[in-house]
């Protein structure tokens, strides 16, 4: 069975807690869990990780690689807009890599709407709160 990375950037680990006017009052566990139960209808795999550490991020999308994972999810959280060294990992892999967001970064402040992992990701679906997730698990098994 094919594996899928679901790889969740800085303050994830705080959804259903954090702001949940923006990112709604599912917990990163409860998105998991469906996940999971989509993944395997879906015939594959879902390995889901979160770190408040850039360096982790680039380990495991450097590990996605490695292991041959069908693609990875990546919601880079404050990341999106700043890491370079994530843009550049992103980058360095042949492992499509899917950008998600739970809320729509160009309906928020101008900071957000400049994303470094967009222009080397194969896309990014954003806005649908915890359906950008399983829309990006239905892309990741079509590629």
């Amino acid at each position: 069975m094919s594996v899928v990375y679901v790889l969740n950037g800085p303050n994830l680990n705080l959804l259903g807690l954090r702001e949940p006017q923006i990112y709604g009052a599912a917990t990163l566990d409860e998105i998991a869990a469906e996940l999971e139960d989509r993944a395997r209808a879906l015939g594959v795999e879902i390995d889901l990780r979160q770190s408040n550490h850039e360096g982790h991020l680039i380990d495991w999308l450097h590990e996605a690689q490695a292991v041959a994972a069908r693609a990875v999810i990546l919601n880079p959280g404050g990341f999106t807009h700043s890491s370079v060294a994530l843009h550049d990992a992103v980058k360095a892999i042949e492992t499509p890599v899917i950008e998600v967001h739970l809320s729509n970064p160009h309906a928020r402040e101008p900071f957000r709407h400049t994303s470094f992992i967009a222009p080397v990701a194969r896309g990014t679906i954003a806005g649908f709160g915890p359906l950008s997730y399983q829309l990006a698990l239905e892309a990741a098994v079509r590629l």
